[in-house]
């Protein structure tokens, strides 16, 4: 019986789909103006490993993540640049997709662009215009009618009448009140736009995500996502701009992931405290950066630290070492762990928990490969099987334990040493084998001598 924490009731509640067996998944993506940082990464293996285990549960899932193209951030950076914003978002899309595939992310179903979703823009704000619970007040901008939508702040559990002290309109705004807030935006100088019954301009961040959404899974769908930053204001924005729309419920179910946090501070590029992904994977194999971000609760926050990406390299590398040099078998059944590693995901996708029966599989394979090496084998492919619902440990163990090599020492030539120092070792020529050894561990190589022959890995 699977479970998930709701933020929008603050409880655990057992997942029931709307529609039979289908589940329709919505999650909020980046805002594609420069490289993915690690917070992003976090929502993006957060969300790969509930499409996973949704599947393997038997779920019809259509998981839809969008992609933000026209923001202030957007057109700020292009300026910068000196070149179309259109030409800036396609080449961070197509980089973002790089790092997905690094981290080995699960390509959503449909990943819509707000800039293909114009026309649905217009409906929608003409329908809330209609209804009014927006209005144009004549510069070429559209607002939201936060007072008039009853359930306003339902999500985020804030007052109305709290959050209005100290609020303020702007200068240049035309708003009725300090808390509604902007549909659609009425053109500038230096930035793109678009025609509209209002005149010439752009949406607002809001609307994008409400019309994408309701356009690809319809009106009412099972679960809408994203980072806990988002609750407020955008999630609380989309919420009131669709039902009061629609006249129906938005999303049934809302899951926030925890942010990545540096010192205690959230990983920003506002902040300027980020790394970026590809920078962190110049340093550490992807699925390295993949078991941190999933060796916690997908709600918890996560503190960046070389310390934490030690010890995730650590685990892979005792994963990967009780999987190495056995012979492949079909999976034990295993009835005790295969049950507990789904009782864990069963919880509010509890990747940590799952990851604890991981452990548990690898020290049982380790004692067992001294007694019962098929038993042990048998034991490792249920290892490997459960792991790959987390979407990890699916290398060739050597190919892990041999790829932190990659920029520090040229795996050829270690595999060069390795022969000369095997046929040292036929000459008995001893003092020339242990100066290979020695040469080998200065590099950071260690030799493991088996029955099979020698293999390497660099060291810890």
């Amino acid at each position: 019986m699977l479970q998930i924490y709701n933020t929008l009731s603050k409880t655990k509640e057992v997942f029931t789909p709307l529609v039979g067996n289908q589940v329709r998944m919505y999650v909020c993506g980046m805002t594609v103006y420069d490289y993915c940082h690690l917070g992003h990464g976090r929502s993006m293996v957060a969300f790969d490993v509930i499409t996973r285990w949704l599947r393997h549960r038997g779920y019809d899932l259509t998981y839809v993540r969008n992609i933000t193209d026209i923001d202030d951030k957007i057109i700020n950076r292009a300026n910068e640049n000196g070149e179309p914003f259109d030409v800036l978002t396609e080449r961070m899309i197509a980089a973002m997709h790089e790092d997905e595939a690094r981290l080995n992310i699960l390509k959503p179903d449909q990943e819509p662009r707000a800039t293909d979703h114009i026309a649905g823009m217009h409906a929608m704000i003409q329908t809330l215009i209609d209804k009014g619970y927006a209005y144009a007040p004549g510069n070429g901008d559209v607002y939201y009618r936060v007072g008039k939508f009853a359930g306003y702040g339902k999500l985020s559990r804030r007052r109305v009448e709290d959050l209005r002290i100290g609020a303020r309109i702007e200068p240049g705004e035309a708003k009725e009140d300090p808390l509604d807030f902007v549909l659609w935006k009425g053109a500038k100088p230096g930035e793109p736009s678009w025609s509209s019954p209002w005149g010439e301009g752009r949406p607002g961040w809001h609307i994008e995500c409400s019309v994408m959404s309701t356009c690809c899974l319809g009106d009412s769908f099972d679960i809408h996502g994203g980072g806990n930053d988002l609750e407020f204001p955008h999630h609380e924005n989309e919420i009131a701009q669709s039902e009061a729309a629609t006249g129906k419920p938005y999303a049934k179910s809302w899951l926030h992931c925890g942010m990545i946090t540096i010192n205690g501070e959230k990983m920003s590029k506002s902040l300027g405290n980020f790394f970026t992904i590809r920078e962190v994977l110049e340093k550490y194999h992807p699925e390295v950066v993949r078991y941190l971000l999933i060796a916690s609760h997908y709600r918890s926050p996560i503190n960046y630290s070389e310390e934490n990406l030690r010890e995730a390299k650590a685990a892979l590398d005792r994963f990967y070492n009780a999987l190495k040099g056995l012979p492949e078998a079909a999976p034990a059944e295993a009835a005790e762990y295969v049950e507990r590693f789904a009782a864990a995901m069963d919880d509010d996708f509890n990747t940590a928990g799952a990851c604890s029966v991981l452990f548990e599989l690898a020290r049982e394979v380790n004692r067992l490969r001294e007694s019962d090496l098929s038993a042990a084998a048998a034991l490792a492919a249920r290892l490997k099987q459960l792991a790959g619902l987390l979407g990890v440990l699916q290398l060739e163990p050597e190919v892990f334990l041999q790829a932190g090599a990659e920029g520090k020492v040229d795996a050829a030539e270690v595999e060069a040493l390795i022969q000369a120092r095997l046929e040292a070792r036929a000459a008995k020529n001893w003092a020339e084998s242990d100066r290979i050894r020695d040469q080998l561990t200065a590099m950071g190589v260690v030799l493991e001598d088996g029955k099979g022959g020698t293999t390497w890995r660099l060291a810890d």
